[in-house]
């Protein structure tokens, strides 16, 4: 396994709470980071000695602004790349938009992205979202724009905006995990549960990437974990992981979903979105029996409902 990359979800608190969130953001969510857990794990990333670029996202990371300015500030002083996932909440007026990211140019980043569509907006090319653009380009930002399709309307991409003040909006489909899988499933087509025989997502075997939530778990994707660095020393964790021996991955690498799905003997129904929403179901069936690995409760919409 060589880990190039980590994605601290400074906290699970947000200011929306969308229906295709897959972590279960909302005003309401707990857990957020402390300064001293992020430095302690940038210290463990060093010692890997393959790690080349910290994120930092949530939930809403501006939400704790000060933290996130001073985790980034010791990330690039330990010549990490680094970047920053966040919607445009913050952005009220170009003139804002320009005090909220002037820190951020001053310190350096290597990548802004800015969560756009509407789900989080009534539009994807919001007064928000420009502002936030306007600002960025100003001060010479990195900037890219991250927008989720709508499941009714993916067929009419077309339609949407390709670009938000001359940034191309990237677009991707709706995973059908955390809250998706509850809200969003009256809105698409569903398909045999059969044909879900691996993970479009994630490579599971040789990870590049893992999530880190506040809590300690490191997530091969969000829910399915690999270890708790509050229990363990992350880089222990991440030299120590062998994939066929994980109760879960193993399963899943041979075929995916569905596997996991017979190996266990799991209720199902015939028909689901993707393979993430199959693969989210089985998981929730199986936590009593894998606590420590599908977890946190947050990642299953516990005590959020």
């Amino acid at each position: 396994m060589k880990l190039t990359g980590i994605h601290f979800l400074l906290t699970y608190k947000c200011s929306f709470e969308c229906d295709h969130c897959f972590v279960w953001g909302s005003p309401f969510a707990e857990g957020t980071f402390r300064l001293a857990q992020i430095r302690e794990v940038l210290k463990e990333a060093k010692k890997l000695g393959t790690v080349e670029w910290i994120y930092f996202e949530g939930g809403e990371p501006f939400l704790y602004y000060p933290i996130l300015i001073a985790a980034l500030r010791e990330a690039r002083q330990m010549d990490f790349k680094t970047g920053i996932v966040t919607s445009t909440y913050w952005a009220t007026s170009i003139e804002d938009a320009l005090e909220w990211l002037r820190p951020i140019a001053h310190i350096g980043i290597d990548d802004l992205s800015f969560s756009s569509d509407c789900y989080h907006n009534d539009r994807i090319d919001s007064e928000e979202a420009k502002s936030a653009v306007r600002a960025a380009k100003q001060l010479k930002l990195p900037v890219g724009i991250i927008s989720i399709e709508q499941p009714e309307k993916a067929e009419t991409k077309k339609q949407c905006p390709i670009n938000i003040e001359s940034v191309k909006v990237g677009y991707g489909p709706v995973m059908f995990r955390g809250r998706a899988a509850s809200k969003l499933l009256g809105k698409t087509l569903l398909k045999p549960w059969t044909q879900f025989i691996e993970c479009p997502h994630e490579d599971l075997k040789n990870p590049s990437r893992v999530h880190l939530d506040p809590l300690g778990y490191v997530h091969l994707c969000q829910g399915l974990c690999m270890g708790n660095a509050w229990k363990q020393p992350f880089s222990e964790i991440i030299t120590s992981y062998e994939p066929l021996s994980h109760p879960v991955v193993n399963v899943l690498l041979q075929g995916g979903p569905a596997v996991l799905v017979k190996e266990f003997g799991l209720p199902h129904g015939e028909y689901y979105a993707d393979a993430c929403h199959l693969c989210y179901e089985a998981r929730l069936q199986l936590r009593s029996k894998f606590p420590d690995v599908l977890a946190p409760g947050q990642m299953y919409g516990e005590g959020l409902e």
